[in-house]
């Protein structure tokens, strides 16, 4: 089955971090966004099995999404997401998007310091996320996943046990736990922020977090995400396995039909437009490449058809970095810190042998 993700380009405020496109927020431009994101999924007429709205900030969209879910052709048990900051998160608001048929919300945490929140200009307090993801359990919602940022400026192992253990403690199914990471086009890129953690320090952070969420019920599936309950993020596994997903709007991403193609960043163009124009990214994605770039991501690894493909790399990477179990090769923790430079010695060193990817 197809994934569908939907970009939702507002927001209230930027932070200073984020380089993902967005634009300010009007009701009249949400009316007309979410027209052209109709008239879209009527055009490729598919059937979903996932559907998840991005940002920007979605929630912002509450009172289209479920005119734009009534145009969707959507399987039985099917994981419909919404990314939510807790500040736009009221009792209404959520009631409209459960009784639509949004089953999974992704709530914009981030950290349970107030100080750490402050330097990444996040305009809620730790209280008003909680308080969020409890009124969303109160609503109904039983699949949330909190935002957990690392290697913000000033955080230490022990501000980010607190985080940690202030998360296990809400009705929360998945953390997503984030390195943040300064994107040149952004406030922070061109100015960075006092008292970031440096390299090592980023490291045992991350390390940190992977043990301390694994010590409370989290476990880890990719180097990012971490679930309990099986809970895990089934849209996104889409694009680290290269099932097909379908994005629509300004700035959306696919992978469809055996093609990648991006939409520009353009909200102006996206709504006057009868059908978005496909930026063809790839028309032709390499499969063993992309197959050991993206499956590397994942603590399932890629299957041994894949990795001995690539095994002569192998006494060149630490062998503390990967795993081979059940003929599966992985990444450990140590080596997800490094998962860039692995993948290109594996690759580097199959392609100097006279290797062809299929």
């Amino acid at each position: 089955m197809t994934g569908l993700y939907i970009h939702v380009p507002f927001c209230r405020k930027k932070c200073p971090y984020c380089d993902f496109y967005s634009v300010g927020y009007r009701g009249e431009s949400a009316e007309e966004y979410a027209k052209a994101v109709i008239r879209n999924i009527r055009y490729y007429d598919e059937e979903y099995d996932t559907v998840y709205f991005g940002g920007g900030t979605p929630i912002l969209m509450a009172r289209q999404i479920p005119q734009i879910l009534a145009e969707c052709k959507i399987k039985d048990d099917s994981e419909i997401t919404a990314e939510c900051n807790p500040l736009e998160m009221d009792g209404d608001t959520l009631k409209i998007l459960y009784d639509c048929g949004v089953n999974r919300l992704s709530v914009g945490v981030q950290s349970a310091n107030d100080m750490e929140l402050r330097a990444l200009g996040r305009s809620h307090t730790f209280e008003q996320a909680r308080q969020a993801v409890l009124l969303a359990n109160k609503v109904g919602f039983s699949d949330i996943s909190a935002d957990l940022m690392l290697a913000i400026p000033n955080q230490t192992a022990e501000t980010l046990e607190r985080s940690v253990q202030s998360l296990a403690e809400l009705p929360i199914t998945h953390v997503s736990a984030y390195l943040l990471k300064i994107e040149p086009n952004t406030v922070f890129g061109k100015k960075p922020p006092d008292n970031l953690p440096d390299e090592n320090e980023t490291a045992e952070l991350y390390l940190a977090a992977v043990n301390l969420l694994e010590s409370v019920g989290f476990e880890q599936y990719e180097i990012s995400n971490f679930s309990r309950g099986g809970k895990t993020s089934r849209h996104n596994l889409k694009y680290w396995r290269r099932e097909e997903y379908l994005g629509i709007g300004a700035a959306a991403h696919s992978f469809y039909k055996e093609r990648r193609f991006a939409v520009k960043r353009d909200i102006r163009e996206f709504i006057s437009s009868e059908h978005q124009l496909e930026i063809v990214t790839d028309n032709n994605p390499n499969d063993l490449e992309e197959r050991i770039m993206l499956g590397l991501r994942l603590c399932e690894g890629i299957s041994e058809t894949l990795w001995r493909k690539v095994e002569s790399a192998l006494p060149l990477i630490p062998k503390n970095y990967y795993k081979i179990e059940n003929g599966r090769l992985s990444l450990t923790p140590e080596g997800f810190l490094v998962s860039n430079e692995i993948i290109a010695t594996l690759l580097t060193v199959y392609t100097n042998k006279g290797g062809h990817y299929e």
